[in-house]
């Protein structure tokens, strides 16, 4: 999920070389933190939050698939 993550976000940025994405495992959830630039901040979040809510279903879809709970979180 971890790789997944980041290569979506890397897709959406401009500066790709700075996206950050680490992953604190816990027994039934997963938060999964995503670091970008500060000027990408915005393409990563979308209109309203849709860009980040998008990335949230595909990540709870892909979770689900393995029985577990995962969390994003956007850091700035």
């Amino acid at each position: 999920m971890k790789e997944l993550i980041k290569y979506i976000s890397q897709a959406l940025v401009d500066h790709p070389d700075q996206v950050e994405v680490t992953e604190v495992i816990g027994e039934q959830t997963s938060v999964i933190e995503l670091r970008v630039a500060k000027e990408d901040l915005g393409k990563v979040i979308g209109k309203q939050g849709r860009t980040a809510k998008a990335i949230r279903t595909i990540l709870s879809a892909t979770s689900a698939k393995v029985h577990k709970r995962a969390v994003l979180e956007i850091i700035e």
